[in-house]
């Protein structure tokens, strides 16, 4: 029988069996792009080196006690340097990129933009960053930001249009359940772990009666009260358990940290930012940044900074503040505070 008949005949067999033998066939090998070509490679790097010179040679790198909290932006010859102000907080050197040590004190804070100003003390003739005259980075634009060890350059590119990030109130960590004028209240029905609330001493089961010695009878009230207030302000909370009517003062905890850790997404991320909403207006990029690489700047191809890394916000998404706003906090926080008549 000639093959193409018996092939015809035994249709669904043969198919099969071409498939098999097939799938094990030696597949034509890929070639494979050099480490040194990758986005952070070393040849894709040498591309950048007048980038390279003002980022590193503009950036400091803020301690405490020997341990990085975060990063800061030079900005005036005589040493002010911009940071992010949540993550700075008991800073107590700088470091440069050659090893210099300086002891800095805080000169002011910014709570809309999350920055705060810092003075090197003794410091002299230092290179302030140069800023860009662009505002809005196109989607795709080349963008490099300092590493946190201050010896080399991440590299990125623009992922979106530039815009502001709405607020985000702070949380007690709870899930709501029943609610109503009958019940008294609002009944939590779990007590998210390491949460605010955790922290505080609420249970499952307890009836919220009032927030802030405002009644609530609804799941809506409840969060709209609670969520007026920023993470890291207190709240008065009223309470059912039982029998026993209880008051606890909750120091509001951020969205990000306390729900969180039950998504996927954000646990592949690792570390991220705590505040990374509220802001006037953002670039959003993906450099590779982690955490305490927040307050470096972040620049065009041109060495020119674009704007100062102020959130992490997942593995890929990363903010810097514009530069127009930098500056302007900048001119605010150095003007002398007015004397207490």
């Amino acid at each position: 029988m000639p093959f193409s008949t018996h092939c015809l005949r035994h249709r669904p067999t043969t198919i099969y069996l071409l498939c098999f033998f097939l799938s094990f066939a030696p597949l034509p090998a890929i070639d494979r792009l050099p480490d040194e070509q990758h986005r952070n490679g070393k040849d894709t790097l040498e591309a950048f080196e007048e980038s390279s010179k003002a980022g590193l040679g503009s950036t400091v790198r803020l301690v405490r006690n020997g341990r990085s909290l975060a990063m800061g932006t030079i900005v005036s010859k005589q040493g002010h340097v911009i940071t992010k102000a949540s993550v700075c907080i008991g800073a107590q050197e700088a470091i440069l990129a050659d090893g210099t040590k300086y002891k800095v004190r805080i000169r002011g804070r910014d709570k809309e933009t999350d920055l705060a100003l810092l003075k090197i003390k003794g410091a002299e003739d230092l290179t302030p960053i140069s800023w860009a005259d662009e505002e809005n980075p196109a989607e795709g634009s080349w963008l490099v930001a300092a590493d946190p060890t201050l010896k080399r350059l991440k590299v990125g590119v623009v992922g979106a249009k530039s815009r502001p990030i709405d607020r985000v109130g702070g949380v007690i960590g709870v899930i709501l359940g029943r609610d109503g004028e009958e019940l008294g209240g609002v009944m939590i029905e779990r007590v998210m772990p390491r949460s605010a609330g955790a922290a505080a001493g609420l249970e499952n089961g307890d009836v919220i009666t009032t927030v802030d010695r405002q009644k609530v009878t609804s799941r809506e009230k409840t969060i709209e009260l609670v969520g007026a207030n920023d993470p890291g302000e207190v709240v008065a909370i009223q309470v059912k358990r039982g029998e026993k009517t209880l008051s606890f003062r909750v120091t509001l905890g951020h969205r990000s940290v306390t729900f969180e850790q039950f998504d996927r997404n954000a646990r592949m991320s690792g570390r991220v930012s705590k505040r990374k909403d509220n802001f006037p207006m953002i670039i959003q990029h993906d450099v590779s940044l982690p955490p305490t690489a927040m307050g470096g700047a972040v620049l065009n191809l041109n060495g020119k900074a674009l704007g100062v890394n102020v959130a992490r916000v997942d593995r890929v998404t990363t903010y810097a503040l514009p530069a127009k706003y930098v500056r302007e906090i900048f001119e605010k926080l150095r003007r002398p505070k007015p004397k207490s008549e």
